[in-house]
């Protein structure tokens, strides 16, 4: 778990800013996630990904707006740190307690309370089919 500090930064854990700093240079994209968490995405996954959402037809415009209307650069700074903006921070709940997790081609920031309620919620559904054949346990 981790820490936001009184303004709002984010020490990224070492195992995915050596990532980041090489692939990246440390900067990325940071947006609203329909979960209820914040998204970081290094610019070379988000360059695409905000293609494809700007050439989504116009009744996807609600979602354009959440995503890419949401979008704020971020980077890495000299001490290991990210800002977040206080607007993202007080959408998806984030005040002290952070969980800083990657997930494939980018990563998520949840608030801790709101992580752990939502995986419990996740676990009380049960695996779905396609999950119980997997040698996940």
């Amino acid at each position: 778990m981790l820490s936001l500090d009184g303004k709002g930064r984010i020490t990224v854990p070492a195992r995915w800013r050596e990532q980041l700093m090489a692939s990246d240079n440390g900067q990325m994209m940071v947006t609203k996630n329909a979960d209820g968490c914040l998204s970081l995405y290094p610019l070379s996954v988000w360059a695409p990904l905000e293609t494809l959402l700007l050439s989504l037809p116009a009744e996807n415009d609600a979602w354009r707006r959440f995503f890419v209307g949401s979008a704020t650069e971020a980077e890495i700074d000299s001490a290991s740190r990210v800002l977040l903006p206080p607007e993202l921070r007080s959408w998806a709940g984030l005040e002290k307690d952070v969980k800083f997790m990657g997930v494939g081609p980018y990563f998520e920031l949840w608030d801790t309370a709101r992580y752990e309620a939502r995986e419990a919620l996740t676990l009380a559904q049960g695996r779905p089919e396609v999950l119980r054949s997997l040698v996940i346990r």
